[in-house]
């Protein structure tokens, strides 16, 4: 019984902290990124993993509003996200490579 209940403490402190990666990540996004890419708004994102960041601090992992939470994280990870990061252009998924610059690959003066 304590393996157990050492894995559910793992498992909701992984929740808490993936659900306040998003509400991180939510918040450091612009407001008119969120439509520009037609999605919802930037104050309803935010009041959404809010709330499923505090209902995974307060509830028990294995009761019915942690998991609804989670659903709403990984919604905003799997959809928004990628969304927002397309129409900002962070990370490298343009497929350049480190030395491209805004006109073209950077040759070394030559």
């Amino acid at each position: 019984m304590q393996g157990f209940t050492g894995f559910m403490w793992l498992l909701s402190m992984a929740l808490i902290v993936f659900s306040g990666f998003a509400l991180l990540d939510a918040a450091t996004r612009r407001e008119d990124a969120y439509r520009a890419a037609d999605k919802k708004t930037k104050p309803f994102w935010l009041i959404i993993l809010a709330l499923a960041f505090v209902v995974n601090l307060i509830f028990n992992i294995l009761s019915f509003l942690p998991i609804i939470g989670l659903i709403a994280t990984i919604v905003y990870m799997v959809d928004v996200r990628p969304a927002l990061r397309g129409l900002s252009g962070g990370g490298r998924s343009r497929g350049g490579s480190s030395s491209d610059g805004p006109y073209g690959p950077y040759n070394g003066g030559r």
